[in-house]
């Protein structure tokens, strides 16, 4: 089969399109032959040897967590699905970037009816971080009131978008050329930050989703009511910092959920959650997804297309 594999860390150029063995499943794993995978941040970051010191990679390997495609066989012990079933999921590890990828029965659902693979591929760590955020950490609940950093990108999107499903109040910030985005999406308060400092017009909001980090995360304390919580994807919030506000401040990492992305599926194919992707590029060219994605300017998501 041919993959994408890494072997040392360095800039997009490490990418290399390669031809190795085609894996065989274990027990309790399914082969997928890999229609689509998508290109999240946390990629190109392994690859440039940001995260080495907490997730070092085994050389040579394969990039990419998210996958869409079919079950072209089945391990030992596989009773959820069969050969030929649509499925995506989250791998453990990473592998996706390839024709064929292993995955554990316990890491997949069934594709949403409603989406093509291309569109299946761009869910799961996403969607996977912007819900177990909400509603796992913060406990969103139906009218409380959010604020939502970065919300044109691939995490933020999916969080306007369950926040808006639960029945909260969703304030958004985002560039400028992403205002008549956001009220797309149903944010109620979008926030331009080139124009305006977000707490000079948010006050006593329940949950804070940071996306940013730094001085972003700091300033965003002062704007929740006490006892509100800050869920931070990037940078581990100062514990005494929340206490001065009186409010809380955690860190979340998003985990694999065969049970949450069923839950998303049923919400897609509702009507209630649409899925963006921006740009798709042939799995060949994955040097220049990567590239796109460094660039910090994608609204959506960057989606490699296999077959």
């Amino acid at each position: 089969m041919k993959a994408i594999r890494v072997h040392e860390y360095g800039r997009p150029e490490v990418l290399r399109l390669e031809e190795i063995a085609r894996p065989e499943p274990g027990a309790d794993e399914l082969l997928i032959k890999v229609h689509a995978a998508s290109v999240n941040p946390v990629d190109w970051k392994i690859r440039a040897g940001h995260m080495k010191d907490f997730m070092p990679m085994i050389f040579p390997y394969i990039p990419g967590f998210d996958i869409s495609g079919v079950v072209e066989s089945i391990g030992a012990g596989v009773t959820k699905f069969k050969s030929g079933d649509a499925v995506f999921g989250r791998l453990d590890g990473s592998g996706a970037y390839a024709e064929y990828a292993l995955v554990k029965e316990t890491d997949l659902a069934l594709k949403p009816k409603s989406l093509d693979h291309v569109h299946a591929a761009a869910i799961p760590v996403a969607a996977l971080t912007a819900w177990q955020a909400l509603f796992e950490a913060a406990q969103l609940r139906p009218g409380q009131r959010i604020l939502i950093h970065g919300a044109a990108g691939g995490v933020g999107i999916f969080a306007v978008q369950f926040a808006k499903s639960k029945g909260a109040h969703v304030i958004a910030t985002a560039s400028e050329k992403n205002q008549g985005f956001l009220r797309e999406l149903g944010v109620d308060e979008p926030i331009d930050y080139s124009k305006t400092r977000f707490e000079d017009v948010v006050r006593d909001v329940d949950v804070v989703l940071d996306t940013m980090g730094g001085e972003t995360q700091e300033r965003s304390l002062k704007v929740l009511k006490k006892g509100g919580i800050l869920v931070s994807l990037v940078q581990p919030p100062s514990a005494e910092h929340a206490a001065k506000y009186g409010v809380r401040a955690v860190m979340l990492r998003g985990h694999k959920s065969a049970a949450d992305l069923m839950e998303i599926a049923q919400l897609i194919d509702s009507g209630r959650v649409k899925v963006f992707v921006e740009t798709i590029v042939p799995l060949a060219e994955a040097r220049r997804a990567h590239e796109l994605s460094e660039s910090g300017h994608v609204r959506g998501k960057i989606v490699l297309k296999v077959v």
